[in-house]
């Protein structure tokens, strides 16, 4: 299906269109929402110390994502529209961006200011104080006390300076490349160099070898454990480095860079090898945003815009690190009993330490609720498989598997076993480039067969199939005993073969041994390998194929069942919500009386409880412990209660510029439990829901005067993790 074909078959809703439309939300506003109610958490008094911090830089890293992505796409769409280079200068000599884009940056700007200002006044008036209170102190330079002065000092002068390059600006020291996202000092001087020349400015760069927090000696930290950054250090000691100049001032600097990838795979032969030389410039992408400390003076904070091309209204000046992602490293380091959740253990269902996987499989299926459950049995599926000589062929997708992966090895393993191995490893996983690389090199010298998915589509389906050679059942005497055929096994998921994220991110996967399901899997592996058409399933809904008219038809399903005067319920979970097509169908399914719950973690465009519109369509997000990521779709069918699991989110990335897959829960009980524990609880929680309004603002949800608090994320490791008698 070609490009043209898709983007006339659908369209995702964008600033653009948005903009002029009141059906529908804006996209880039509604993803801010969502860290909104991420840093809503950082002011819960009743979470963990540590925990809020860590919401803190989750809202950074966010941020910084929504920068490298959305707003550096927004820049190049409309500079690419405009038909002029990558930055205008004014009449004034500033950098103003393409009238095309001012109002859509103009949405999202003050919002980002906005939360950028909150987050760092909850750092600094809320949580840091509070974590000094409990014995855990980031020291500034004048916070140390003489020893912890002179410890700093001495690390300063054997472990950083040595690896500092101080560069003094002139026509033989230009300004140097600065990477996306490094930390920087801009320097100003008096005086003159030892040239006897007027050079003023001079630049730092912080080595990305250097962690950015250290950890004092516990002898110099009686009242608890003691910290400094990285930036405070180079800072109390920058004198050091330009001895014989008076340093006026010095301030620290960050480039946010656009950081997508951009391969012609029409032109490329080989994507595994452009992709490699394309990481190495991803550094130095197209700058989109400046941080730096809120004093750095005006003109500093000028020159430095205008070098990378950057508007003013994409400074941000802060009260604090220009990084506050890096505080995650002092966070790991803190083991203090109250400052973190409490430990929890995934459980494991006792039947799956009776039986070899195989076994198991052939009695019935298994359903398994990441993190709650624990991910080891899939693990253990593809150990068992790789050292099972009865199987024949191991065939996986992968999308995010980390640097490091049980997982993979074992497929490793398998193919050195000399096993049919076959790899779909999507190279073009943002962020995840460099280390799906390595795994695909490793996979081939281990011999097994490694593909990157289809051109122009990213392989983002969680399928893996197992191929074992058993003996037939019921053989007939007048047969060869030894007769066998062929079995398959499949997992089917909703998120990550990652060992990190199955630990934080709500996940459903299946293990089945259903021939008619399995069978389809391989069809999809053949499709992805051979690049054939898919055959006609009637199981699984393929994107970009199928998934989106699968969609819109179990939506229309219900529809005629409302007019019909029965009762018609649509509930859904997932990540996003912004095709439009999709929307449409679910705002005429409403019309006809078809109650539509949804359950959106981030960017949702569309607009509910609007009279004549949506008033049958309710939205709510959840924002807990653990993030939400599982995709369910339930229609009610006339009773007959259709249950999809997907990693498809809907939206026109995953319905058409995507290979993703949904899949049916056949058994009934398994499909009670994903209602039961992916649905109806999260439709009843009142402590970490925010719901939706018409206007497009999100309420938090609390208790009723008769009502007890219910968090569903609490629920469910009480139901399903270690302790529990569920298990």
């Amino acid at each position: 299906m070609d490009k043209k074909t898709r983007s006339d078959e659908s369209t995702e809703i964008t600033t653009v269109n948005i903009g002029s439309n009141p059906a529908y939300l804006n996209r880039e506003l509604s993803l801010l929402a969502f860290n909104r109610r991420v840093l809503a958490q950082a002011e819960q008094q009743n979470i963990p110390l540590l925990e809020r911090l860590r919401y803190l830089c989750i809202v950074s890293n966010n941020l910084d994502e929504f920068f490298e992505v959305r707003i550096a796409s927004l820049l190049a769409n409309s500079y690419a529209d405009s038909g002029i280079g990558l930055s205008r200068i004014s009449s004034a000599g500033d950098i103003v961006d393409p009238p095309a884009l001012t109002e859509a940056l103009k949405l999202t700007s003050t919002e980002c200011h906005d939360i950028v200002a909150r987050q760092y006044a909850i750092l600094n008036k809320d949580v840091l104080p509070q974590l000094s209170a409990n014995g855990v102190h980031l020291l500034r330079q004048k916070d140390r006390n003489p020893a912890q002065r002179a410890w700093v000092k001495s690390y300063f002068e054997q472990e950083i300076r040595p690896l500092l390059t101080p560069i003094g600006l002139d026509p033989a020291h230009p300004f140097p490349q600065v990477l996306n996202k490094s930390l920087n000092f801009i320097v100003e001087m008096a005086g003159k160099d030892a040239f006897g020349r007027d050079t003023t400015i001079a630049i730092i760069k912080a080595p990305r070898v250097l962690p950015r927090v250290i950890r004092l000696p516990d002898a110099l930290s009686p009242n608890g454990i003691s910290f400094c950054l990285l930036s405070s250090i180079i800072h109390a000691h920058i004198n050091d480095l330009f001895s014989g100049r008076q340093i006026l001032s010095y301030y620290q600097f960050r480039v946010t860079r656009n950081s997508d990838l951009w391969v012609d795979e029409e032109e490329v032969k080989n994507l595994r090898q452009a992709l490699k030389s394309e990481l190495q410039s991803r550094q130095f992408g197209v700058a989109v945003r400046l941080e730096v400390a809120q004093n750095c003076p005006a003109h500093l904070s000028e020159l430095l815009l205008k070098q990378f091309s950057i508007a003013p209204n994409r400074l941000y000046a802060v009260n604090g690190p220009v990084n506050l992602v890096r505080l995650s490293e002092m966070i790991d380091q803190i083991s203090l009993p109250g400052l973190r959740f409490p430990p929890f253990t995934p459980g494991l269902p006792a039947y799956l330490l009776s039986d070899d996987i195989f076994t198991l499989l052939k009695q019935k299926d298994i359903l398994l609720h990441h993190p709650f459950q624990s991910f080891q049995p899939v693990i253990d599926f593809i150990r068992s498989a790789a050292n099972d000589p009865q199987v024949v062929a191991i065939r996986q997708t992968i999308y995010r598997a980390g640097m490091n992966s049980d997982l993979i090895e074992s497929l490793i393993m398998a193919a050195q076993f000399g096993k049919e191995v076959t790899v779909v490893v999507e190279l073009m996983a943002r962020f995840d480039e460099e280390a799906n690389i390595n795994w695909a090199d490793r996979l081939e010298r281990a011999g097994a067969h490694v593909v990157y998915g289809v051109v122009g589509l990213k392989t983002h389906a969680k399928l893996a199939l197992v191929i074992r050679r058993e003996p037939v059942k019921q053989a007939s005497a007048a047969k060869d005993s030894s007769a066998s055929e062929l079995c398959f096994y499949a997992h089917l998921g909703t998120g990550n073969y990652h060992p990190n994220t199955t630990k934080l991110y709500t996940d459903f996967g299946l293990l089945t041994a259903n021939q008619k399901l399995a069978i389809e899997v391989n069809e999809v592996f053949i499709h992805l390998t051979s690049l054939t058409k898919p055959k006609k399933m009637d199981y699984l809904w393929l994107a970009p194929f199928a998934l989106q008219k699968e969609l819109i038809r179990a939506i229309r399903n219900e529809a005629d069942i409302a007019r019909q005067g029965r009762p018609a319920r649509i509930v859904a979970k997932m990540n996003a919500l912004l095709d439009e097509s999709v929307i449409k169908a679910l705002y005429a399914a409403s019309a006809d009386g078809v109650k539509i719950e949804l359950i959106i973690r981030g960017a949702c465009a569309l607009r509910p409880g609007v009279p004549g519109l949506s008033e049958n369509i309710s939205v709510r997000s959840i924002i807990g412990r653990f993030l939400e990521h599982t995709r369910i779709y339930y229609f009610r069918n006339n009773l007959q209660h259709d249950v999809y699991l997907a990693s498809a989110d809907w939206m026109n990335r995953n319905l058409f510029r995507r290979v993703e897959v949904a899949f049916p829960v056949l058994d009934k009980a398994l499909k009670r439990r994903v209602i039961n524990e992916g649905l109806t609880p999260y439709l009843k929680d009142n402590t970490n829901a925010w719901e939706l309004s018409s206007d497009g603002n999100w309420q938090k949800c609390t208790p009723g005067r008769r009502r007890a608090a219910f968090s569903v994320q609490e629920h469910l490791m009480s139901l399903l993790g270690a302790s529990s008698e569920a298990n």
